[in-house]
């Protein structure tokens, strides 16, 4: 082989191989900062849709209970900081930050009451948080400006983000002509259709302003759209039609058959769960069934009682000297419950950092 043709399939081969590591490159986000980027960025392209999940309310709107919900609770905006790729000497500096703020009066410890106003402080702030999301939102389907939004306004601009043409669909909308979308698409407009009237203050007005489209995006914003919220909850696990939920209906599984010991024990661990929860804390009078009232109070982000049974039960994982307060060793030792990050060597580095 002549010298050239050497060189020539020298760089092809180390072509061949720099366009693999770029490929690669792109192919997969390269750690968890990277990847919260991509969903912030399928966000954005679907900012007009309720949310399936809401930071600080202790149930999904599908009835699942939150898993993230203390974490959400004590972290607050932070939340997101925290993660496994982390450095853990960082995450335990933020951590104990953290701890002194809750420390209100300075004691070197927590109680229930100093748990209980922080709660409320970080619930606070995912509140404020979606409100911020909102106006961004409803500048998305009120491109006029006027400060109101119908339900065929709001109707083109979802079906526009499912890929139909905005144009087409406005002008068959407008012509009262069949939208032809499919079967699963259709099922998401009814159940829109219906919270986005439910939205709609009295006087009904078929419109809603900013106000009103943060309730439809976010029913914890509203004591009435938070109803909306429970009926529909309630009427997904109601098997008897008494608009109650006893605590069988309560730990009933998901749809879905037992394939394997995985999705066995993943049962497990949900009737284990609801069953807790049930017992010890949605069940308020203690009679074995939870009503609507019931569950509204237990669903309700801003009730200062249940901020109050929170910080109690966040403070029980951790006191292991049983005294009824966090300290810090406590609430480093147990990090992985408070924020879902893991430090190590937590023992070893306390005292020289605080």
């Amino acid at each position: 082989m002549s010298v050239l043709s050497q060189v020539w399939c020298r760089s092809l081969l180390l072509c061949s191989l720099l366009c693999s590591a770029l490929i690669q490159l792109h192919a997969r986000p390269a750690n968890m900062s990277a990847l919260r980027e991509k969903n912030a960025n399928a966000k954005d392209e679907n900012e007009i849709l309720p949310p399936d999940h809401l930071n600080g309310l202790k149930m999904e709107m599908d009835g699942h209970l939150n898993k993230d919900f203390h974490q959400e609770v004590f972290l607050g905006k932070e939340m997101e900081e925290f993660d496994e790729d982390s450095e853990p000497r960082r995450n335990r500096k933020k951590l104990i930050d953290i701890f002194t703020k809750v420390d209100s009066n300075e004691d070197k410890s927590v109680s229930a009451k100093e748990m209980q106003r922080w709660i409320m402080e970080k619930t606070e702030e995912h509140f404020q948080e979606a409100v911020r999301e909102n106006k961004l939102s409803f500048r998305a389907v009120d491109p006029d400006g006027d400060g109101h939004v119908t339900w065929d306004e709001y109707r083109v601009k979802f079906l526009a983000s499912k890929g139909l043409n905005e144009k087409e669909v406005a002008e068959k909308i407008k012509n009262n002509e069949d939208l032809k979308v499919d079967e699963e698409t259709q099922e998401v407009l009814e159940s829109l259709k219906d919270r986005w009237f439910q939205a709609d203050s009295p006087p009904a007005d078929q419109l809603l302003n900013e106000e009103e489209f943060l309730s439809f995006l976010h029913p914890e914003h509203s004591r009435g759209m938070l109803k909306y919220m429970v009926k529909e909850i309630v009427r997904d696990l109601d098997q008897d039609g008494d608009t109650k939920l006893t605590l069988s209906e309560f730990i009933s599984l998901p749809v879905g058959t037992v394939e394997n010991q995985q999705a066995q024990d993943i049962d497990d661990d949900w009737v284990r769960e609801r069953k807790k929860e049930f017992l010890e804390v949605i069940d308020a009078d203690g009679n074995g069934i939870v009503t609507m009232e019931e569950l509204e109070e237990y669903m309700d982000p801003m009730n200062e009682y249940n901020a109050l049974n929170e910080a109690k039960q966040m403070i029980a994982v951790a006191d292991e000297n049983q005294n009824q307060n966090l300290e810090l060793e406590e609430i480093l030792k147990y990090s992985e419950y408070f924020t879902g990050s893991k430090l190590m060597d937590y023992a070893r580095n306390v005292h020289e950092e605080f």
